[in-house]
């Protein structure tokens, strides 16, 4: 996948003109690398990020130059959701990097299904090491193994294959199966026959004084 950016000039406030004009603002950097401030096709690099993600390769090209570079950031607008920047990183291909893969979790739990538990997602994605070209786009884990309240998919249990290590404790888990909260029952105040003996007093003698109240109102 390829790219074609520009170098710019605008800085600050001043790359709103460039979001008017269909641009987007953008940072490339890498270890080693003098940081480049870019701007790129919105409606390109949205196609782009679709399909690679954070976590695959992409060489952008400036001034016919080519880079291999991995998205490493993008910023979106908290009220409508559009992109409002990027920040590229450059890799070298024959050099091992740490990235973050996401977890698709598929299947489904049969005591889930049954609704005798709830379903807990404990990490959305996993740190792996690789060369660039070797980093996987996704991790699949299969939640049909959770068969009861109480079990747990852990690091250790993914099925993965490919030329990358996972850099996480085999022990962490990733999603597990909760028991269902109960609605808590709010029980009646029970009340004993000399409560309800007094009670009735009670309102036996407000009754009373409000008789005598009015008597002596009307004589």
């Amino acid at each position: 996948m390829e790219l074609k950016v520009e170098k710019r000039d605008l800085l600050g406030k001043k790359v709103q003109s460039l979001r008017k004009q269909g641009l987007l603002p953008a940072e490339l950097y890498g270890h080693g690398v003098a940081n480049s401030h870019l701007s790129i096709n919105t409606r390109e690099f949205e196609k782009i990020y679709k399909e690679a993600g954070e976590n695959t390769v992409i060489n952008v090209t400036i001034d016919g130059s080519v880079k291999p570079v991995l998205i490493q950031d993008v910023q979106f607008h908290p009220v409508s959701g559009d992109i409002e920047s990027v920040d590229f990183y450059e890799v070298r291909m024959d050099e091992e990097i740490e990235a973050a893969v996401p977890l698709e979790f598929v299947g489904e739990s049969q005591v889930v299904k049954d609704g005798l538990g709830v379903f807990i997602e404990a990490m959305d994605e996993i740190e792996v090491e690789a060369f660039p070209a070797d980093i996987p786009k996704k991790i699949v884990v299969d939640i049909s193994v959770l068969k009861a309240v109480g079990d747990s998919i852990y690091v250790k249990d993914l099925s993965v294959t490919g030329k990358f290590t996972i850099k996480v404790d085999p022990e962490t888990v990733i999603a597990s199966i909760a028991e269902l909260e109960k609605e808590e029952e709010v029980a009646a105040p029970e009340i004993t026959p000399d409560q309800v003996v007094v009670e009735t007093e009670e309102k036996k003698a407000v009754r009373e004084a409000a008789k005598a109240t009015k008597g002596e109102d009307e004589s």
